[in-house]
């Protein structure tokens, strides 16, 4: 069982589900981020590196205030990525892997 990145609590929402393509030169390595927001309105993300085996490293994290700064931070990382891979390395709306402790998959929760 794999360990949670971020947890996302009764009241809470995903806000946001990015990732990259593998980068070339890698062996298959992709850049990942995910936003939630809170209930008081902020937002707290998330940013690492998911190797091909499914192990994750260089975590990144933080919180701001509203979609304006989150969107600041997902265009700051976008900018780094295409210094240091080129302009087809950016961050891209995914799908998001929801566990819910005790069940099988979170398919039948409420969205």
């Amino acid at each position: 069982m794999s360990q949670a990145i971020m947890d996302i609590l009764e009241g809470e929402e995903i806000a946001e589900a990015l990732i990259t393509p593998q980068i070339e030169g890698s062996g298959g390595a992709v850049y990942k981020f995910l936003a939630k927001k809170k209930k008081d309105g902020s937002f707290e993300w998330v940013h690492f590196v998911q190797l091909p085996n499914g192990s994750k490293e260089d975590f990144w994290t933080g919180e701001v205030m509203d979609r304006q700064e989150l969107d600041r931070v997902v265009a700051a990382i976008n900018r780094s990525l295409k210094t240091a891979f080129g302009s087809k390395i950016i961050l891209r709306p995914a799908e998001t892997d929801v566990f819910v402790p005790g069940k099988e998959s979170a398919s039948s929760l409420p969205h």
